[in-house]
């Protein structure tokens, strides 16, 4: 059995080393050779333009509605909160069940936000009821595990990640999974939909990046290279790469079409976690809330540091850039939420 078990091993890891050759023979040059003759990006100040008070503990989830004016936010102070970032007033402020809130997210119709966190329940709830108030529209129970992220389809289908190492395809009417998606070996912390919504990819504490297919449940692809947890995950507006945040203090561009990372974001001087990813609408940008109370902006093509966002007291937990590309929002365990452009 032994012998078997090691026979199986040395298979194992003679067909990674093919797969890693089979990627080295077909990178015939660089991103950053590529970019070369491209004109780096002179250095970016962004300002603070609004600060939403409200929150009276860490803010570890925000997203964007596609609106680009409203988002919704969640807190540890047990609130969920929709806001008009034009004007900083709160439009609902939701108490919930379960204060241990790590994500939420904003349906694409405006109609439905969604949360969940150490109580492995994903809760939605119905912004737009006839009588005006903000109710549970519905409890998605099934993960064994805490809710690290969610993201709408539509209104009536919703995806999530968890800490028992699994991500799920839930019909929200019905209150069941319709898919689950096996394949990570350690906690699954963030998911991000591709911008056609047939594909999502996933980054977890196993250090790997997965690519699904939504129509089955089979993991398409698996990228490697991270030395530590992975936090974040972010697609490129086109689809064809995406971003990660690890705790290794690097970002990573990798290539789905290539099957291999393309550039590492990092600097000497950064030497802390980073918690969120986000692309600039052309994906010329990358913007990365860190651990250091800062988040900073890097420049996709070439590799360096293009801008600082700093004015937070604690660290920077959650970020988001709206759809119209003019603006992002920045959220932090100080409790408050900026708006920089």
């Amino acid at each position: 059995m032994g012998g078997d078990v090691e026979q199986l091993r040395a298979e194992a890891e003679s067909l990674r080393k093919k797969i890693k050759d089979a990627r080295i023979a077909a990178a015939d040059t660089t991103l950053s050779q590529v970019a070369n003759d491209i004109e780096g990006i002179s250095r970016l100040s962004f300002r603070p333009r609004k600060v939403l008070r409200g929150h009276l503990a860490k803010i570890y989830a925000m997203h964007w509605a596609t609106d680009s004016r409203n988002l919704v936010s969640a807190s540890q102070d047990g609130k969920l909160i929709v806001w008009d970032a034009y004007t900083t007033n709160k439009i609902h402020a939701i108490p919930l069940r379960s204060s241990w809130v790590m994500t939420c997210a904003y349906s694409p119709s405006g109609n439905f936000v969604a949360c969940g966190g150490l109580d492995n329940v994903c809760s939605i709830y119905s912004l737009k009821t006839r009588e005006g108030n903000v109710r549970v529209s519905r409890e998605l129970q099934g993960h064994t595990g805490y809710l690290s992220s969610c993201r709408f389809f539509d209104d009536t289908k919703i995806l999530t990640s968890s800490g028992d190492m699994t991500c799920a395809l839930w019909d929200i009417e019905s209150s069941q999974q319709i898919t689950s998606f096996r394949g990570h070996t350690g906690d699954v912390m963030s998911i991000s939909m591709a911008p056609d919504e047939s594909t999502f990819v996933s980054g977890a504490c196993d250090a790997t990046a997965k690519l699904w297919d939504v129509r089955d449940r089979d993991c398409k692809q698996t990228f490697t290279g991270h030395e530590s947890d992975i936090n974040a995950v972010s697609f490129f507006p086109n689809g064809n790469a995406f971003a990660t945040g690890s705790d290794d203090s690097s970002c990573r561009l990798f290539d789905i079409r290539a099957d291999q990372e393309l550039m590492s974001y990092s600097h000497e001087m950064i030497n802390c976690g980073i918690t969120s990813v986000a692309f600039s609408k052309s994906g010329r940008l990358l913007l990365a809330g860190y651990d250091d109370f800062n988040a900073y902006i890097w420049d996709t093509l070439k590799g360096e540091r293009a801008g600082i966002l700093t004015g937070h007291d604690n660290r920077v937990s959650c970020l988001g850039v709206t759809e119209d590309g003019l603006a992002v929002a920045t959220g932090s365990w100080d409790s408050f939420l900026k708006i920089w452009n």
